[in-house]
């Protein structure tokens, strides 16, 4: 028998988790999210006049589109670690919905940094 191995944890995996946990707090806080369906694709179909998108917000059908490519390789991180990774996809999912929402990022979680 040979010993256990610790479960495969790969970039795809954190950040679908990342999107996903971002996802459930704004669906939990936000009545008008609770319809919307947060996707994951690797990379837009086409850049667009200010780049590459990092997500698409389809307000008609209820979509918005995380790509996690560009957001992992064109982010620049002042430090490049686990927890800026995270908190970069993160802040991206919060800029979608902001979008999506028409309100600004900081908004839509006050209760999160009332500490500061």
């Amino acid at each position: 028998m040979r010993p256990p191995l610790p479960p495969l944890d790969t970039r795809v995996e954190r950040f679908d988790l990342a999107v996903g946990t971002a996802a459930e707090f704004l669906r939990s806080a936000w009545p008008e999210l609770r319809e919307v369906s947060f996707e994951i694709a690797d990379m837009p179909q086409a850049a667009d006049e200010d780049g590459i998108p990092r997500w698409t917000v389809l307000s008609d059908a209820k979509r918005i589109i995380v790509y996690r490519l560009p957001i992992e390789r064109l982010s620049h991180l002042h430090r490049d670690d686990e927890l800026h990774r995270r908190m970069m996809v993160e802040s991206c999912v919060f800029r979608a919905a902001a979008e999506y929402l028409d309100r600004d990022p900081w908004d839509l979680g006050p209760e999160r940094f009332r500490f500061l």
